[in-house]
Parts: structure tokens; C-alpha cells; sequence
């Protein structure tokens, strides 16, 4: 599930309203603390999206094997994907 910059903005409001709430955090500025999450989050999802197109690229080159044998695309892009994102440490 895809989150829209205003969704962002709101998970990262809340978190630091919780953490502060909780007195887990101390910090000077909270509107800096959540436009260093918000930053942090958008930037996992860029990944992922980096990683979802290098996925496409692989089995793009490899379309003709996928129809000729029909394998179905979206459980060898899961497959591919998960195998990447294990290799390169990113959580999903």
C-alpha cells in the first residue's frame, strides 16, 4: 500500500506526538523531528520504488522464458524482489 505525502505527514506527526507524550524523546524542535521522519519515510519508499523498477527491468528481459514457460508475473516479481531486498539488507 502506497501512502500519499499527506498520509506521510500524518504517521510522522503522530509518532512524535506519541514519543513525546510518552517522554521516550527529548528534543528541541518537534517540527524538525518530523520533517526528519517524513524525509526518512519518503526515502524508503523511493527505494522501493527504485527496487520494484530494477525488478521490472530483470523480468522484462526475461519475458519471453515467463510466457513460454507461464509463470505468472507476479509471484516471480515478489519472488525476485524479496531475494534483492534480502541481498541489499532493505527491509520491505
Amino acid at each position: 500500500m502506497r501512502l500519499n505525502k499527506n498520509q506521510i505527514e500524518h504517521m510522522a506527526f503522530i509518532i512524535v506526538r506519541n514519543l513525546f507524550k510518552e517522554e521516550k524523546i527529548l528534543a528541541e524542535s518537534k517540527n524538525d523531528l518530523i520533517a526528519n521522519i517524513l524525509n526518512l519515510i519518503t526515502e524508503e519508499f523511493l527505494s522501493e520504488d527504485k527496487l520494484d523498477q530494477e525488478v521490472r527491468e530483470i523480468l522484462n528481459q526475461h519475458m519471453e522464458k515467463i510466457r513460454k514457460e507461464n509463470i505468472e508475473y507476479q509471484t516471480m516479481f515478489r519472488m525476485i524482489k524479496t531475494k534483492l531486498a534480502r541481498e541489499r539488507n532493505i527491509v520491505l
